[in-house]
């Protein structure tokens, strides 16, 4: 039989020194990946945002192609487009919401609007429209009043059950406002009895009720004050009822009624 040849055994210096090495090639190559790692994500970021910016600044993929409306009843389809004029075809990024809702605020029928973009392609358009409490007639025109005093819209003949507002050329928008928050403050109940309100000034509003009987209002202020003291007043048989101190409300028969209304 043949001897077995024994191996050689490697002196546990050698061993040790080949483990280090190798331990020593693992680093170095995780520090070479980490570096090339971090140079691959930042060239990808790059890309990213130069292919973002591109996309969204400058390719004609995410432009305006369409208006997306709602909330409006008073004005048109058309009139909304006419007004914002939203351009076609920029790029949905650039286009200047701001100056777009100017634009819109400046028509009077517009109380309020929001408008955002809509990706891929849209301009969404939320418009809330002033509501009239109130009918004024200017210019030979009827006209709509809001609860804000804004003048909107345009009638043929008066809206049912809202209260009609007199008053002259010399009018101040300030007085109109106190007049809408008038109407605005009148319960429904004495709103039915209104046939129309007169406006001179700020603290000069009259109300004249539909069996003709007049009430002195004075200004805005203690509305709601004023329409429930005058409920209680109108019980007494009266011409003129004045409501303008709501503290100390004073009423006048028709004999003296000239004579109340002079004062």
């Amino acid at each position: 039989m043949k001897a077995l040849r024994r191996q050689p055994v490697a002196d546990p210096e050698e061993r040790a020194a080949t483990k280090s090495r190798k331990r020593f090639a693992r680093r170095q190559w995780r520090r070479r990946w980490l570096a090339w790692r971090y140079l691959l994500a930042a060239f990808l970021v790059l890309v990213l945002v130069v292919g973002g910016t591109w996309l969204v600044l400058f390719s004609d993929v995410l432009t305006v192609k369409r208006l997306d409306i709602s909330g409006n009843r008073l004005l048109t389809r058309s009139e909304v487009v006419d007004a914002a004029r939203v351009p076609q075809g920029e790029q949905l990024a650039r286009v200047d919401l701001d100056a777009i809702s100017a634009r819109l605020r400046a028509r009077a029928e517009v109380r309020s609007v929001v408008v955002s973009r809509k990706w891929p392609d849209a301009i969404q358009i939320e418009i809330v429209e002033r509501v009239a409490v109130a009918v004024i007639e200017i210019g030979g025109q009827l006209r709509g009043l809001d609860a804000e005093g804004v003048v909107f819209d345009h009638y043929k003949k008066a809206p049912p059950g809202l209260p009609r507002i007199s008053s002259t050329s010399q009018t101040d928008p300030d007085a109109l406002r106190e007049a809408a928050t008038v109407v605005s403050a009148l319960p429904k109940e004495l709103s039915a009895m209104v046939d129309h309100i007169e406006v001179l000034t700020v603290d000069q509003i009259t109300l004249v009720l539909r069996d003709q009987r007049i009430v002195l209002w004075g200004s805005s202020d203690d509305s709601a004050t004023k329409a429930e003291v005058l409920l209680k007043l109108l019980r007494q048989q009266a011409q003129v009822y004045d409501v303008s101190v709501p503290g100390q409300p004073t009423t006048c028969p028709e004999a003296t009624a000239e004579a109340c209304l002079s004062d």
